[in-house]
């Protein structure tokens, strides 16, 4: 059984209902208590808990603190290609969009490698857009293990894999896999995609289930909130994080939390998130999972980043580039996934989370502090 098959147990429109309907007092009631259930969840992230905003994040905060320490971890996205073979209606690198592709030659990883390590970073995520063909299994092998030889962690974020391939990268290397399900309502989900291996909405539901079973050190999961309703879609995303903990124990998980930004194509969001909104998400799951790790993206506003670092948030991209060859080579601006919000370069971003009191984490993790790698 995987969560597929749990999934369809599960009615979208009486989720989205059962979390409109919530009142004060299940909020409360939700406040109120050391563990949470999924129907607090539900709680949390309704409407009836705007007014309790306050409260939830100075519980965030009190939880994210005992759990993570003082520390906020910093990572930054390397992007090796933007080919793709699928059509998704929100993203530039959709076939359909015209820009120009490009993957990045051995010489070009090995400048952004050294633009990145100039930078301070140790822990790096690999993006490359879907295509199997040209940026597959055969191109992460010779990958992998040439990045990983220079970075103590290394995460990516691709097209899903078998679970054999996802056995053999670990074995590479590989510590962490981020796979978004975009968005967990199938009707939705097949109209936004429309060409390519990423039609099959279950074979990507699955794929937490096959790293899992890989044993990968950590898996990352989230939505890509606007996609639908997001009230609706981040109580699934805990619903599988819920799932996951259960069923594959010795994983470390990650959230994150990507709103829509602009990119090539004229999408628009079905549903907006406020500011204030994505503030509760953020502390609905630390409330939800004091060990979970939430992760905030460049995709954010500055002030929006500065405002919740101490709130809930455990890992933090800085001076990201969406594009392949983009920390060395700004010819690429054309040749990127989405527009980030904000760009301040790493050092100043390490001055801000020190005035918030928090101390600044390069190196995430050694594989030799963990027996079981």
């Amino acid at each position: 059984m995987s969560f597929y098959d749990y999934l369809l147990q599960v009615n979208w429109d009486e989720c989205r209902l059962s979390i409109r309907s919530k009142s004060k007092t299940d909020v409360e009631c939700a406040l109120s208590r050391q563990r949470l259930t999924l129907n607090d969840f539900q709680a949390l992230i309704s409407p009836a808990a705007e007014p309790y905003l306050e409260q939830m994040a100075q519980r965030s905060m009190q939880l994210t603190r005992q759990r993570f320490g003082n520390t906020l971890q910093m990572y930054i996205p390397l992007y090796l290609s933007n080919l793709c073979s699928n059509i998704c209606t929100y993203c530039g690198f959709s076939i359909h969009n015209k820009i120009r592709r490009t993957t990045l030659t051995l010489p070009q990883l090995n400048a952004e490698i050294a633009a990145v390590k100039k930078m301070g970073f140790d822990h790096v995520l690999l993006v490359t857009g879907e295509s199997e063909y040209r940026v597959g299994i055969d191109y992460f092998r010779k990958i992998i293990k040439h990045v990983k030889s220079q970075f103590a962690h290394l995460s990516m974020e691709v097209q899903p894999l078998d679970q054999h391939e996802y056995e053999e990268l670990i074995g590479l290397g590989l510590d962490a896999v981020l796979v978004y399900q975009e968005t967990y309502n199938p009707v939705t989900y097949a109209a936004h995609h429309l060409k390519g291996k990423k039609q099959d909405f279950r074979y990507r539901l699955e794929t937490a289930d096959r790293l899992g079973k890989a044993g990968v050190y950590k898996i990352g999961i989230g939505a890509l909130i606007g996609l639908d309703d997001w009230r609706t879609d981040s109580y699934h995303v805990a619903m599988h994080l819920d799932y996951l903990q259960r069923s594959y124990w010795q994983t470390k998980y990650s959230i994150s939390f990507p709103r829509l930004r602009p990119c090539a194509g004229e999408f628009q969001p079905k549903s907006i998130m406020t500011d204030r909104q994505l503030l509760q998400l953020i502390c609905a799951y630390r409330l939800f999972n004091p060990d979970v790790e939430l992760s905030l993206s460049t995709r954010e506003s500055a002030h929006f980043r500065n405002n919740v670092l101490p709130l809930g948030i455990t890992s933090l991209s800085a001076g990201s580039s969406t594009q392949p060859g983009g920390y060395t080579d700004e010819r690429t601006l054309a040749l990127k996934q989405f527009e980030i919000s904000d760009d301040r370069p790493p050092e100043q971003m390490e001055e801000i989370i020190k005035l918030k009191g928090l101390e600044v984490v390069w190196k995430d993790w050694d594989r030799s502090l963990n027996a079981s790698f």
